[in-house]
């Protein structure tokens, strides 16, 4: 009896010992592009052990090289314009390398708080994420992202690091080191109907005190159109674009010894002039999100709505918009006597710090490969945005997309400071979110809602 249980035993044992060799001779399934809700459990039912750290001679080699075939990694994305682009490149860098890249797809306060929680908890679930512009010196500070400095002079005759635009590396640079690679670089421009402007007989305006009048004469309440729309919703939405507004005039969020400092009469006369462009604005603007403000001007019922220039190729699209053919751009109104200056933003993309030697050089393989000259040109065609001068200058793209010779101009006095990449930008966000929506729905003075900013902010930085 002993003897049938052993060899019953041992040919079980054989079973199992087979089926798990099967199993680990199994070739990966190619990562999906669309967002999936296991992604982080894909990477740690999938991942390979993690190899010794790459020789520099591996490391630096062309993404056809395949020596980091096999990886998984797992990118974080916002759900902005150019997740269209991730979505049709990285099935081809997957192709190229052999490195598997899932994709995550997060609107922004999901993406902001799970990579917050991947960062706490050193989980290490995201390799690779996009970056806001204003996330930099809390990244920096915390050492969430890896420092990609060591990667950039190791790698400097491939990146052409002289051909991105000045302004594009604010898009993850902190007091000296790049905590992330610049992805997409947004200007603020102002959007116009050029065939209601036209009509009405108004050039676009210059000046901010020109934006105001000549969204007063455009407002025809009555006929459901009006002269401009605005982000007005509580929180970070309302912040950025009170912001916005406070660089137009030569404003400053941060005194000369770089201290918040948010309830100056400059300020308090900005967020009056902002709040007064409300009256020219659609019912429920108080509420609104960029996708609802992207909503009001696409859908023909707006005149004017300053934004980021990523949403521009979209105003030609029929399938989400109602007004091809009759919109057109120009530089962001500034303050009279203002020396101007245009508000810069977007987005880079990160390294995690805690992902394994192997996954960062795979990663980085992805972000020299995408950021290249020549993969840049299908990144615009796909919904992306430049950050790169020979983008802006390429001949072909400059036929399709006439209006890249202003974004030129955008970036070339582009202010990507003027949101402070500091720590605590969050501090001063949640406080602005709050006090300036409550001015705007009446539920306090301008002068009231800087107040209860400045002390919240000095309240929490402590």
């Amino acid at each position: 009896m002993q003897t049938r249980r052993f060899y019953f035993a041992l040919v079980v044992v054989l079973v199992l010992l087979a089926l798990v060799a099967a199993q680990c001779g199994a070739a990966p399934t190619a990562a999906p592009a669309a967002p999936q809700p296991a992604a982080t459990e894909e990477k740690a039912a999938t991942a390979e052990p993690a190899a010794p750290a790459a020789t520099e001679e591996a490391a630096a080699a062309p993404a056809g090289d395949k020596s980091f075939a096999g990886t998984q990694l797992v990118l974080a994305s916002m759900t902005d314009q150019y997740v269209a682009a991730f979505r049709a490149l990285i099935p081809k860098f997957e192709e190229e390398t052999g490195i598997k890249i899932t994709m995550d797809e997060l609107g922004y306060v999901d993406l902001y708080q799970k990579l917050t929680a991947d960062f706490v908890g050193h989980t290490a679930n995201y390799d690779l994420m996009t970056v806001d512009i204003v996330w930099s010196g809390e990244y920096a500070a915390n050492k969430y992202t890896l420092p990609l400095d060591e990667f950039m002079e190791r790698d400097k005759d491939q990146l052409q690091l002289d051909d991105i635009m000045p302004v594009s590396w604010t898009l993850g640079e902190y007091e000296g080191k790049h905590w992330a690679y610049p992805l997409a670089g947004y200007a603020n421009v102002l959007n116009y109907r050029k065939d209601v402007l036209a009509e009405a007989g108004i050039e676009p305006p210059k000046t901010q005190e020109e934006l105001l009048t000549v969204a007063e004469k455009l407002t025809k309440a009555d006929q459901d159109f009006y002269g401009v729309a605005l982000l007005g919703a509580k929180g970070s939405a309302v912040a950025q674009d009170y912001m916005a507004w406070v660089q137009q005039f030569g404003g400053s969020i941060l005194d000369k010894d770089g201290k918040p400092k948010l309830n100056t009469p400059e300020h308090v006369k900005i967020l009056e002039h902002f709040g007064s462009l409300f009256k020219y604005a659609p019912p429920g603007s108080t509420d609104y999100w960029w996708d609802q403000r992207e909503t009001a001007f696409r859908s023909g019922k707006v005149a004017m709505m300053e934004g980021w220039s990523i949403a521009r190729a979209g105003y030609e699209n029929p399938e989400i918009s109602s007004i091809v053919g009759k919109v057109d751009i120009t530089l962001a109104p500034v303050g009279e006597g203002v020396e101007p200056k245009y508000g810069f933003g977007g987005w880079g993309i990160g390294i995690n710090a805690d992902s394994t030697k192997q996954e960062q050089e795979a990663a980085w393989e992805f972000i020299k490969w995408l950021s290249s000259p020549e993969v840049q040109k299908e990144w615009i065609r796909n919904d992306g945005a430049p950050i790169r001068r020979s983008t802006l200058t390429d001949p072909e793209l400059n036929k399709e997309y006439p209006w890249f010779p202003l974004l030129l101009e955008s970036f070339e006095k582009g202010d990507g400071d003027y949101r402070p990449r500091i720590p605590q930008y969050s501090i001063i966000q949640d406080a602005l979110g709050t006090a300036v929506n409550g001015y705007l729905v009446g539920e306090m003075s301008a002068q009231e809602a800087l107040d209860q900013a400045q002390a919240q902010v000095e309240a929490n930085m402590k």
